[in-house]
């Protein structure tokens, strides 16, 4: 069995570095657009740059959230947001919306894709749809049963990767 990363939010520079210095394998952060958490302390462009610089140091990966519900407004600036992430190297993308999904596969076809779990995935076969579009990682439901995720472990692809909440916001 592979084994489990460690998976913790990243709300600022110092938050990152003891997620990283305490034993996480990657964190997850958001940037001041194209996230979920509008108000939270994001992270700036060249503080991305920094996060990912330094991560990388320790051989360990930062991923993006990209998992807001998109109005036709909000592609606005996301292209040149997309190729940024790819060009200082990002690991993963954590999106929901079938739209930013294909602007990312246009825009950087080798950028990891995520799954967000506001995506809602709580069965195998929308498990494999996802994973048909290129994504590599579901974020499975936060309402699952062992059993449920069980299933949905052994009726998918081994080459798709699952990600579960295990105690707040914190994922492996």
């Amino acid at each position: 069995m592979k084994k489990p990363e460690l998976l913790a939010p990243a709300g600022n520079l110092e938050r990152l570095q003891v997620a990283l210095t305490y034993g996480a394998d990657a964190v997850y952060l958001g940037g001041k657009q194209f996230g979920l958490r509008a108000f939270a302390d994001n992270f700036d462009l060249e503080e991305i740059r920094e996060a990912v610089n330094y991560a990388h140091s320790l051989g360990k990966k930062v991923y993006i959230t990209m998992n807001i519900f998109a109005h036709n407004d909000d592609f606005l600036g996301m292209k040149e947001y997309i190729k940024f992430l790819s060009d200082i190297g990002v690991d993963a993308v954590i999106l929901s919306d079938p739209g930013i999904l294909t602007l990312v596969r246009e825009t950087a076809p080798r950028l990891e894709i995520h799954l967000s779990t506001q995506a809602n995935n709580t069965n195998w076969r929308s498990a494999i749809f996802w994973h048909e579009q290129g994504v590599k990682r579901i974020i499975l439901a936060r309402e699952l049963s062992l059993k449920e995720i069980r299933d949905i472990c052994v009726n998918t692809p081994d080459s798709l990767e699952l990600e579960c909440f295990v105690h707040g916001a914190m994922c492996i």
